[in-house]
């Protein structure tokens, strides 16, 4: 699989992922072309090459004949994308993006979605930027992207709204569920644009995964920043594996005064919470008394929620956690068609082979139960009726 990584040491705007997707190949015509399917005039790409700090990164510079920063509604916008001569794929790609800087938003000020007005992000360069971006990582056959934790920068920075912190509202919202960093440069170094774009495409984030490096490109921000290259990394290259690697944080807590009856309630509260899993374990702790581990599986943007879950529904005086590296299977689901109803399958993927078939249980113990049948026998059924299925493409990501 050929892998998109950003490598977000200096955060990441518009400009500077269509300046990596450049640098790294993409013809700057064929995307002053791409982005005339718009139907919009006036928007004009330019790019040089140039020093941020002692290193080298091409800037992509969006020009339009637009005055100011117009406010424009989600519904303009898709209005727009829907008219635009896109590629399909393309042409979802940027709704979804621009679909979730409206949820962020919206959940910042507090409004419905589609009372959300967009500024800075609504103007013509913003939307050459977003569409850029979904096209040109098609473009470069890029079938997977994944992000670094992104560096968020300090401070403060003026916009529509006034002056707000770094990150700004929306942005903030954009990032829940990634890792990200603020630094000691004093200036916005992820705007909204960059961040949405990254976000919402990414099906990976931590560190690099292992793969052949096949090239290193750099788009370069519009300052030059004294204290680090102001550059955002695209490394191509194929997946060395066959397996995803992530990261997840996982919290633990040894208990060993708690009435064990109240363990399923907690466990019900933390998968409500975005648990990716959890699970419990005998111990014996000091003093040879009897106890629980309690294990949780989570995102890193989840951790806090959490913690504070297994703090509120339980006697634990406090919980560990760190980061741990995490290979898993591609994934997807299919549905099969029994004597006893319809069963999802959940199927495992290693590269392009189909490795298991996993009949859900709770849909085989529902149709057992309405059938008064033993659930090995629905299993059974659904997993035979699974191996008749053709298999199809693997999936381009994996879910949790």
């Amino acid at each position: 699989m050929r892998i998109g990584y950003f490598d977000c040491f200096s955060g990441c705007s518009g400009d500077m992922i269509l300046g990596a997707l450049v640098d790294a190949g993409l013809p700057l015509a064929e995307l002053q072309t791409a982005l005339d399917g718009l139907g919009v005039s006036g928007i004009r790409l330019s790019a040089e090459e140039v020093k941020r700090g002692a290193f080298r990164g091409t800037l992509v510079r969006v020009a339009t004949e637009e005055h100011g920063h117009p406010h424009r509604h989600l519904s303009a916008i898709q209005r727009i994308l829907e008219a635009a001569a896109l590629p399909p794929s393309v042409r979802a790609d940027a709704a979804r993006i621009f679909q979730r800087l409206a949820e962020a938003e919206a959940a910042a000020h507090g409004v419905a979605v589609e009372k959300i007005h967009f500024h800075e992000v609504g103007a013509l360069d913003a939307i050459a930027d977003i569409v850029g971006a979904a096209w040109g990582i098609r473009r470069l056959g890029l079938e997977e992207i994944q992000v670094s934790p992104i560096n968020l920068g300090s401070g403060f920075v003026k916009g529509a709204h006034g002056t707000m912190p770094v990150p700004a509202p929306g942005t903030a919202g954009l990032l829940a569920g990634f890792p990200a960093y603020g630094s000691e440069i004093p200036m916005e170094l992820a705007t909204p644009t960059g961040t949405a774009i990254l976000t919402t495409l990414a099906a990976a984030h931590g560190p690099m995964p292992a793969m052949t490096v096949e090239r290193v490109a750099y788009g370069a921000g519009q300052r030059d920043i004294p204290a680090q290259p102001n550059l955002l990394r695209l490394i191509v290259g194929e997946t060395a594996g066959a397996l995803d690697r992530d990261q997840i944080a996982v919290l633990e807590a040894s208990i060993d005064d708690m009435n064990p009856q109240f363990f399923e309630p907690l466990l019900d509260r933390l998968f409500e919470a975005g648990a990716l899993d959890a699970c419990l374990s005998p111990l014996l702790m000091k003093k040879s008394r009897p106890g629980t581990l309690l294990t949780v599986l989570a995102e890193p943007g989840q951790a806090d929620r959490l913690a504070s879950v297994i703090l509120a529904h339980s006697t634990t005086f406090g919980i560990r956690a760190h980061t741990a590296r995490r290979w898993k299977r591609r994934r997807d689901f299919a549905t099969v068609t029994t004597p006893y109803g319809a069963v999802r399958i959940k199927r495992g993927w290693e590269g392009n082979r189909l490795r298991i078939l996993a009949p859900e249980y709770e849909d085989c113990r529902r149709l057992a139960q309405a059938a008064g049948v033993p659930v090995l026998a629905v299993h059974d059924a659904a997993r035979q009726a699974a191996q008749e299925l053709p298999p199809g493409d693997p999936p381009k990501g994996t879910d949790p």
